[in-house]
């Protein structure tokens, strides 16, 4: 048989080994070092996603009835502060919309400067986490390259020591490259979906909330009938 089938079969052979125990432990293992940082990662990412999920749904962010609600009060001239503090911290569209109502004797102006300041705090906890789901979106490839770059320089070092005669030799070192570098990107590919979904959803809500807040600035003001 030749040479260089003889070393295609070891070749073929250690890569159907290795498929054998094809799991997620071993895939770990085999990866290096670097793939503790990248488990890490995927498992703070993983938690991230969880909680902003939990954290933004609509009923949470936006209840449906609220602004109704706050104008039928105002009306009936039950707002006192008491009742404001409560919507405050009800829900996020709560403590706008009270930012303004804190605000209503000193006039228009003063009432939508406010509810923008409210609306820029709001905001950013809504935002809560996701500057830290972007950087694992932006740093587990760059840890795949670097164990790329760790697997090629084992290979070289391979080559060096034992020449390129027995291929099996240099499995270890693709294999590893390989790893990190999938390991890497299966990171940040599903982070980077969730950062740029999670974004859009807080910039639909902070626009809705400044719609609600202009439409009770209009009906205080006589320039918009009833909600």
């Amino acid at each position: 048989m030749p040479k260089f089938t003889v070393r295609k079969q070891a070749l073929v052979n250690r890569f159907s080994d290795v498929c054998a125990r094809w799991n997620v432990f071993e895939l770990i293992k085999s990866g290096g070092w670097l793939m503790l940082p990248i488990v890490m990662c995927s498992v703070v990412a993983t938690a991230i996603i969880g909680e902003r999920f939990w954290s933004l749904r609509r009923k949470k962010i936006l209840p449906p009835d609220l602004l109704p609600q706050v104008w039928q009060l105002h009306r009936q001239k039950k707002l006192d502060d008491a009742l404001i503090r409560r919507l405050k911290v009800s829900s996020p569209l709560g403590a706008v919309l009270a930012a303004g109502l804190l605000n209503s004797r000193h006039g228009r102006d003063v009432m939508k400067e406010s509810i923008e300041e409210a609306g820029r705090q709001v905001a950013h906890e809504l935002e809560r986490f996701l500057n830290t789901l972007g950087t694992i979106a932006s740093i587990t490839p760059l840890l795949g390259l670097l164990g790329t770059v760790f697997g090629m320089i084992e290979v070289f070092s391979a080559i060096t020591r034992h020449g390129v005669g027995d291929p099996t030799v240099l499995a270890g070192g693709i294999s590893q490259a390989l790893i990190t570098t999938a390991g890497g990107l299966t990171v940040a590919i599903p982070s980077l979906m969730f950062h740029r979904y999670f974004e859009g959803v807080v910039d639909g809500y902070v626009l809705s909330m400044e719609e609600e807040a202009l439409k009770l600035i209009e009906m205080m003001h006589g320039e918009r009938e009833e909600a």
